[in-house]
């Protein structure tokens, strides 16, 4: 009907995305993956929790191999999850002239099946249409064992985190909007009055004010003074210890030494700093939960410069983990693993 009625250029441009970084998911039996390509490609293979009809089929999609590989490839189940579908009223519609019912090794239907591997051509269809939900053509290759229409929606998800990445950066560190009257509350200070554009992404270096804004810690508990290196999942970051700072006038009088316990909260902080680099995870709080494999080294004075280098080694839901060496003058002089959890304000 569509080729029928015909197809009308409109002015505006299709909004592709091209996926920038790989994304993993793994839920239940369903892993999925998808990789920066210049085309949008599905690599599937499907199977029931038996193991039965395993099918693998790829390809690049484009209107002509949708219609001629895709199109036609109905909808399936097994015999004995009929009685569960018709209670939850999920085959309402469904019959034999539109869906294929699977009975030990037997093919229940009223034709042929339309394709030798009908099965995992339509959990590509179920991708196809779960993956609409973005609201934009993508390009990418993605790679699906065993998906689902669960984990296809939070694939979804993740994509579309991925996608508003670079504009909730750029909101959360642009400046606040100008004071309308003089009586009117300061939210904070715009850094020289131009905007802002800041990514945590690789390569880039923060300094103080913009550290101040990802964390919510303030003097006297910032422990990053500057965040010199992104790198993936590793982060480098540097406190300056100053003679003035506040802990020393009792830690020790006439001995100045460095609490443990703050640069275990500097490699908190910069774990943190990693675990915000998700856009998603921006204007979320860092608590700290447990500290493992802890160990001083060296005390740290005033006039040290203490670099702290810090790695992500988990990240799953709230939760993440990473491992933190610091040092003076390239010798270590403290190290841990954090595990922290991310929670609403």
């Amino acid at each position: 009907m569509i080729e029928s009625a015909g197809v009308m250029p409109q002015a505006e441009r299709r909004d592709l995305y091209t996926i920038t970084e790989p994304i993993q998911l793994q839920m239940g039996e369903t892993e999925m993956a998808i990789f920066p390509h210049e085309v949008f490609k599905i690599t599937c293979t499907s199977s029931d929790k038996q193991g039965r009809f395993t099918q693998f089929f790829s390809l690049e999609l484009s209107p002509k191999t949708w219609e001629h590989e895709l199109a036609h490839a109905r909808t399936f189940c097994f015999y004995e999850e009929i009685e569960y579908l018709i209670k939850h009223g999920l085959i309402k519609g469904g019959s034999l002239e539109n869906a294929v019912v699977v009975r030990d090794d037997a093919v229940l239907t009223t034709e042929p099946l339309r394709y030798t591997n009908e099965f995992v051509r339509h959990k590509m269809l179920d991708i196809l249409g779960d993956l609409s939900l973005i609201g934009r053509p993508l390009c990418g290759h993605l790679i699906a064992v065993k998906p689902s229409h669960s984990a296809n929606c939070e694939f979804a998800r993740q994509i579309s985190a991925q996608m508003r990445r670079p504009m909730i950066v750029a909101q959360s560190f642009a400046p606040p909007p100008p004071v309308s009257s003089p009586a009117a509350p300061r939210s904070g200070a715009a850094l020289g009055g131009a905007p802002i554009d800041l990514r945590i992404a690789d390569g880039v270096t923060l300094d103080t004010a913009q550290v101040m804004k990802i964390l919510p810690h303030r003097y006297p508990f910032l422990m990053v003074d500057k965040v010199t290196k992104v790198e993936g999942n590793k982060m480098t970051a540097v406190k300056n210890v100053s003679v003035n700072e506040a802990y020393f006038q009792g830690h020790f009088p006439n001995h100045p030494i460095m609490p443990g316990v703050l640069q275990l909260e500097g490699i908190a902080q910069v774990a943190g700093i990693l675990m915000l680099k998700q856009a998603e995870n921006l204007g979320k709080l860092a608590y700290f939960m447990a500290a493992e494999t802890v160990k001083w080294r060296k005390p740290v004075k005033p006039g040290d410069t203490l670099v702290m280098e810090v790695e992500l080694t988990k990240s799953r839901g709230k939760i993440g983990k990473a491992k933190g060496v610091c040092s003076v003058d390239g010798e270590t002089v403290s190290e841990a693993e954090v595990t922290f959890m991310l929670i609403d304000p």
